[in-house]
């Protein structure tokens, strides 16, 4: 009935409740069927009763069983069953991105979110973030109890000042916008900037989350390839003739999902275009933290004159922060306060705060060194074994979160993420992180959860199966 691997990695209850999960969307489990009792079903799986318990009760409570008293746990019926916290079965759904959203961002997942876009939470700060909460506390202020400034905690301002003058960038505290993550600095330079109809270029592949989003504010997206050294800026040119492109959204260092860097001549190329055709440049460097060795970001050779600079601290610190931060040329600034102003009033000074003080705190710049080493080797032990296990790589990135990867041969990767998920792991097909959803053989992972033997034995048996 159920297989169970003591070898895996990945926790008895997890494979239990993966393998009846698994069962049930595919119907082998009917509605009204009674499964084994707890006692069996440990013998059958040669685990302890509280192993099947928990995985029992967690069924349980995302309705996907139900527990009868004196009777024991039964499959329930469609119309007695309770709305899953899991959402639409695997079969049943469609591979898309929000299919691809709802089940990484499920809180208390079971399943390993290989092709997720964040770190885990051993690598983030959490100590950082604990002393700089309880610094703020201790502190009498506005922090807990005022709107705060719409451009953002000052402080805070003025030292992204001075760690964009340590990338080359030259800026004051009037240029640079708080923002709610990246993603809302790039929306509110989307809407500051373009209109309805826009034509934008973006980065094909890129990041998958964005482009929904601009599609939404009327944008005509156009994809530029992506290559090894950054854009592909021939293909850029013959775009950009083509279709008169108000904005380009890239990025120069380890790019979401491909994990490439733009050489310098590939930027002065772009910049050199952006001023011949009339259009800005939304530079989103989010992950220049987490490289080895720094590389020269677009708007260090353009000093934000038509380079608008984005980023934010929720990979290197923690996603529950929320802050982020967009630095432009002043006039822009005015315009993009103005909207954040109409939309949110402010952003959180408590969070602006407490990422103002780890910052200054000291220990931060040993937290990056640490995290950067870290992803630098499981990038190189990653590679090896997706190259073992018969992929090919794209590139071989310098660090960072991402590789992109993909099968010798054609096959489906609707069927093979399908598949995965069954087995317990959600892999990203490339075809999601286009922009046009153009079929393509690529998936990203992420290395830093892509360490499970669970996952490679499951990808040699797929590249086997093809041959």
């Amino acid at each position: 009935m159920i297989t169970v691997d003591h070898e895996s990695s990945t926790p008895l209850v997890a494979q239990i409740h993966a393998s009846l999960v698994a069962m049930i969307d595919s119907g082998r489990l009917r509605q009204g069927t009674r499964l084994p009792s707890i006692r069996e079903m440990a013998r059958i799986c040669k685990v302890s009763l509280l192993t099947v318990t928990n995985a029992y009760n967690r069924l349980v409570a995302e309705g996907l069983l139900e527990a009868r008293r004196a009777s024991g746990f039964f499959v329930p019926t469609r119309s007695g069953r309770k709305a899953s916290a899991r959402g639409l079965a695997i079969t049943d759904a469609s591979v898309d991105s929000g299919w691809l959203l709802h089940r990484v961002f499920q809180e208390n997942s079971t399943l390993l979110p290989v092709g997720c876009g964040w770190l885990p939470g051993e690598a983030l700060f959490a100590d950082g973030i604990k002393h700089a909460l309880g610094s703020i506390a201790r502190k009498a202020g506005a922090a807990f109890s005022s709107y705060g400034n719409p451009h953002g905690y000052l402080p805070l301002r003025k030292q992204i000042v001075a760690l964009l003058g340590g990338h080359g960038i030259d800026a004051d505290e009037h240029q640079v916008i708080l923002t709610h993550g990246a993603s809302q600095a790039l929306d509110l330079v989307a809407r500051s900037l373009l209109a309805a109809g826009d034509t934008v270029l973006v980065d094909d592949p890129g990041y998958g989350n964005m482009f929904p989003a601009l599609q939404d504010l009327g944008l005509q997206l156009v994809g530029v390839p992506r290559t090894q050294e950054g854009p592909d800026v021939d293909a850029l040119e013959t775009l950009i003739t083509r279709h008169r492109p108000k904005a380009f959204i890239t990025t120069t260092t380890l790019q979401n999902p491909t994990g490439t860097t733009a050489t310098p001549a590939v930027s002065y190329r772009i910049l050199r275009l952006a001023e011949q055709h009339d259009f800005y440049v939304i530079e989103d460097e989010i992950f220049a933290d987490l490289l080895v060795k720094p590389a020269q970001a677009m708007a260090s050779l353009d000093q934000l004159r038509r380079v608008i600079y984005i980023s934010s601290f929720s990979k290197t610190i923690s996603p529950s922060l929320r802050v982020g931060f967009l630095a432009c040329p002043v006039e822009l600034a005015e315009r993009i306060v103005r909207l954040k102003m109409a939309s949110s009033l402010t952003t959180s000074e408590t969070m602006e705060q407490v990422v103002h003080a780890i910052l200054v705190e000291g220990h931060h710049r040993g937290h990056l060194t640490r995290l950067r080493e870290r992803l630098a080797a499981a990038q190189d032990n990653v590679c090896d074994r997706l190259e073992a296990t018969g992929l090919r790589l794209f590139h071989r990135p310098a660090g960072g979160m991402f590789v992109w990867a993909g099968f010798e041969r054609p096959l489906d990767p609707k069927v093979i993420a399908q598949k995965a998920t069954r087995e317990g792991i959600i892999l990203a097909p490339g075809y999601l992180l286009r922009p046009d959803l153009a079929p393509t053989p690529w998936f990203r992972f992420n290395v830093a959860y892509a360490h499970h033997d669970s996952l490679y034995r499951f990808l040699d048996r797929v590249a086997r199966e093809v041959k």
